[in-house]
């Protein structure tokens, strides 16, 4: 889809409050839904999936199964909102052997493992709105000892709200973010909220796992942060 496409800075794949956020995106849904909502916390529109079955309730990026995204930008962000239930995405990129891999975090598992063709790893979550950022060239290194070339698909389970999904091309501090891509909760929950994230406050911690054709694992939760607290423009 992007192939063509000039990539720096950064390139949004769904945004809540856009007029069509599912636009490029399939959408499966048994025993749950997939809808635009408005969120109490920030009080704007959001991207809810909720279902019984995380494997059952999902969206899918591009829509066309033939078609990959072919998005070269390094690091994926996910402003996401803890639903306090099952939750995970996936995240299919090409290397430079030419071999899809196909990256799957959740928030129901304790280790980390690898195999040939997947790495599922843990991921932890701070109660409300994350901000998960994804480092899709250093995990493709230590988990195949390989390099990323490009993301080919990007999968979100339930259960999750969603208020943008979009990649870049280097950890950004909150500072530096344009206005559209930050999420402002209200001056309300100052209190409660903790430090803004800066350029080093990763959500992706650095993966140390073992390659485990014998089913080996370390425990490694990807960590998110909290967005910054402010008022809403």
């Amino acid at each position: 889809m992007f192939h063509n496409s000039f990539q720096s800075g950064f390139l949004s794949i769904l945004y809540s409050i856009g007029s069509r956020p599912l636009q490029i995106w399939d959408t499966k849904v048994r025993n749950g839904h997939v809808k635009r909502i408005t969120d109490e916390d920030i009080q704007s529109s959001v991207l809810e999936l909720m279902g019984s079955n995380v494997s059952t309730c999902y969206i899918t990026c591009p829509a066309n199964p033939k078609q990959t995204l072919g998005i070269k930008l390094p690091f994926l962000v996910m402003i996401i909102k803890n639903m306090k239930k099952y939750f995970s995405f996936e995240v299919t990129i090409l290397d430079d052997k030419n071999i899809r891999r196909r990256f799957r975090a959740s928030n129901y598992q304790s280790t980390t493992k690898v195999k040939p063709f997947i790495c599922t790893m843990p991921m932890r979550l701070d109660e409300g709105w994350n901000q998960i950022q994804f480092n899709l060239s250093d995990f493709t290194r230590r988990a195949y000892g390989t390099n990323y070339v490009e993301t080919l698909h990007v999968q979100v389970h339930a259960n999750c709200r969603i208020r943008r999904l979009y990649f870049s091309d280097r950890l950004y501090a909150e500072e530096e973010l344009p206005p559209e891509f930050k999420l402002f909760l209200p001056v309300m929950s100052t209190a409660a909220a903790a430090a803004p994230p800066t350029s080093n406050s990763r959500a992706a911690a650095d993966l140390d796992v073992v390659d485990d054709h014998t089913g080996g694992s370390k425990e490694n939760p990807v960590e998110a942060s909290t967005p910054q607290t402010a008022a809403a423009s």
